[in-house]
């Protein structure tokens, strides 16, 4: 039966189980380590669904779901997974028969481990080239150059000594079925020639140099950078799976709370403290980043690692306090002190020190970082709580910021127009309010921008047409409405957020509405998902969905008449935050337009620069990243740019008036609305 002595030649066989014994309770204190860390914060860990946890550990751990997104990075680490996967299956199949005496790893079950394990260690040493050309050749990163070098050498011993030891087994005892050991067999050949006796005391030698090897691995396992072996995993099975930009309340009536947002470390949730734990530094979330690809300060990467440090300064801090009490309570306090004071950068207040204004303020929330991160990390949410501090706490923050809260406050819109104006394009639309046509179907949220913006306004029109063509019952609040408090919250003013939420949800009830159709994807996702926090429990529609249901349905018929190429931007918070990818395109291709993709679409989409209440807020770092998306539209020629948000509308249209001069061939930018309401024919009565 074909099989092998798993201890052939191999001496000191109970020096082996203690160095095992040892290397596990290194790497289990190293991994309580962390585990100490995070219980610095507060909160606890959210509950988790474990179906979908499972799940998710399978589609992203082991089919590389997202790492793949990259091409190159994502087959050098499926190469690198796949191999160590196997072999640790191998070393699996040798303990159960050598340790457990199972009828294991003879048989076929040997033939296909020997197998696999050639296959796939030889495809981990092909990922390990791969990881040292891309990091020091193509990439040339120094950033924590000696820590990955000495992880990628250390891998490569480890494979090629398992390799040469299986050669050299096979050289001395060579069997009927050594082919199976695809490489093994091959480095064999030549080593047949040094004879039996010599090739078992290499073997005796190099098995322990190769023991050691794997032992030193696992028991720095959690000192080093790859264990991210195991946080990712944990990370990916404990994420959460709301949707996102739901942040959590704060209860201002709560006496005993003496600062509103976070502040320190400890104030941080578990899960968060985790999430800096699970990030491997891979820098994806900042190529992704339109703030820092722009040139602005703020790294995701950075960010995340800097709450680490202050995790591990805090966690430090802490366990040198406790120590200290324990020995002497009477000299704690002094102690304390000292500890305290001993790093300058631990006692840095993170939100103003740490995480510099430069670094708050330039996030618009596209969470461009966080759809493209392999670690599932979640970086937006820590900043808007920074955000929340800086605002409720009176810190410095932007004073554009402070005029835009005024004129919320006061008017109920960014601009401080008057908020009795509000209904006063839809009325000259001959749009109802609700109190007029209390049956309607619909409420109509056009929001601050379409009310009040003029560019808007044309969308806001032609929405109307549609709507009309299409005989949907709809009416508006008119006066009674006010922002849905999007931008508020984004910047931090959760309690001017929750004054205008408040307002709108008790109006709405009042009138009973069921339905809403939006026409911004801000107000969309405020409506939808966060009103619900109130009480506000809605079907909320974006005029993207329900135009497209109702072309599908045959309720809107275009004339599909249109030609040209249109090159369709996806808004942040319609596409990443709602995944509504499609029915924008397919309402395009039923116009009769050409649908062009830009260098950034879908999933990897690039912001306008608007989100996150940034539409408020001037942009003195870098280069406009509006502008940086105007050129990735203007890149592919198109005859019209087109969107479904009124922020990205503004930005888009800027950024293109500024890159291309009055009289050259300049493509329009148009909300989708106007492009399919050029289709529809109204007779007068309906205008």
């Amino acid at each position: 039966m074909p099989t092998r002595e798993i201890f052939w030649q191999v001496q000191g066989r109970p020096l082996f189980y203690l160095l095992v014994v040892l290397a596990i309770i290194v790497a289990a204190r190293g991994c309580y380590a962390h585990v100490r860390r995070w219980q610095i914060g507060t909160g606890g860990f959210p509950a988790v669904d474990v179906r979908a946890g499972i799940r998710d550990v399978l589609a992203q751990v082991f089919l590389h779901r997202r790492l793949l997104k990259e091409r190159y990075a994502g087959i050098m680490h499926a190469f690198l997974f796949s191999g160590f996967c196997f072999l640790g299956l191998a070393s699996a199949m040798v303990m159960l028969r050598a340790d457990f005496g199972l009828p294991v790893y003879e048989g076929l079950s040997f033939l296909f481990t020997k197998f696999t394990a050639n296959l796939f260690g030889m495809l981990a040493i092909a990922g390990i080239a791969m990881a040292a050309y891309r990091r020091y050749i193509k990439q040339g990163i120094m950033e924590n150059r000696r820590e990955d070098a000495t992880l990628l050498g250390l891998l490569a011993l480890i494979l090629v000594t398992g390799f040469v030891l299986e050669a050299v087994h096979i050289a001395a005892v060579p069997t009927a079925y050594d082919s199976v050991s695809l490489l093994g067999s091959w480095l064999a050949v030549p080593l047949a020639a040094w004879g039996a006796t010599t090739l078992g005391q290499i073997y005796g030698v190099l098995w322990w140099v190769h023991a050691v090897l794997v032992l030193g691995l696992i028991a720095w396992l959690p000192y080093a950078k790859f264990f991210h072996v195991l946080m990712v995993p944990l990370n990916i099975f404990c994420r959460r799976r709301s949707v996102s930009g739901v942040y959590p309340l704060i209860d201002f009536e709560d006496e005993d709370l003496e600062t509103y947002g976070k502040e320190k470390i400890e104030e941080f949730s578990e899960k968060t403290l985790m999430d800096s734990d699970a990030c491997v530094r891979c820098g994806r979330c900042e190529r992704n980043c339109p703030a820092h690809l722009t040139g602005k300060k703020l790294s995701p990467k950075d960010v995340t690692q800097k709450f680490r440090t202050q995790m591990e300064d805090a966690a430090a801090r802490s366990t040198s306090t406790a120590n200290t009490v324990a020995v002497a309570d009477d000299d704690a306090q002094e102690a304390t002190a000292e500890v305290s004071s001993q790093d300058g950068t631990a006692r840095a207040e993170l939100n103003g020190e740490v995480i510099t204004p430069e670094e708050l303020w330039a996030c618009t929330t596209c969470r461009a970082c966080e759809a493209q991160c392999p670690a599932f990390v979640g970086h937006v949410d820590r900043l808007i709580e920074l955000r929340r501090n800086a605002v409720l706490m009176e810190k410095p923050f932007p004073e554009e910021a402070k005029q835009a809260f005024r004129n919320l406050e006061n008017n109920g819109n960014p601009w401080g127009i008057g908020a009795a104006k509000r209904g006063e394009f839809l009325a000259s639309l001959g749009v109802k309010t609700i109190d007029e046509e209390p049956e309607a179907e619909y409420l109509f949220w056009p929001g601050c921008f379409g009310a009040f913006d003029a560019r808007t306004q044309k969308v806001t029109r032609a929405l109307v047409t549609l709507l009309r063509a299409a005989g949907i019952s709809f009416a508006i609040l008119g006066e009674e409405e006010t922002c849905c408090g999007d931008s508020a919250r984004a910047l931090g003013n959760e309690y001017l957020y929750m004054m205008l939420a408040e307002q709108n949800i008790e109006t709405m009830n009042g009138y009973g509405v069921k339905k809403i159709i939006t026409q911004c994807p801000h107000c969309y996702h405020t409506l939808k998902y966060a009103y619900p926090q109130f009480g506000g429990n809605y079907e909320v529609v974006h005029h993207t969905e329900l135009l497209a249901r109702l072309v599908a349905d045959g309720a809107l018929q275009l004339s599909g008449k249109n030609s040209g190429v249109v090159a369709w931007h996806d808004s942040c918070y319609l596409g990443r935050y709602h995944g509504i990818y499609e029915q924008p395109r397919a309402l395009l291709q039923a116009a009769g337009l050409t649908v062009v993709e830009m260098k950034h679409h879908h999933e990897q989409s690039f912001c306008c620069g608007a989100g996150g209440g940034r539409m408020w807020l001037e942009e003195r770092e870098g280069s406009p990243i509006n502008q940086a998306r105007a050129r990735e539209a203007l890149a592919l020629h198109p005859g019209k740019i087109a969107a479904a948000c009124p922020f990205c509308l503004t930005m888009l249209e800027d950024g293109v008036s500024r890159l291309v001069a009055d009289g050259e061939n300049k493509p329009q930018v148009l909300d989708l609305a106007e492009i399919l309401a050029q289709q529809i024919h109204v007779q007068p009565s309906q205008e």
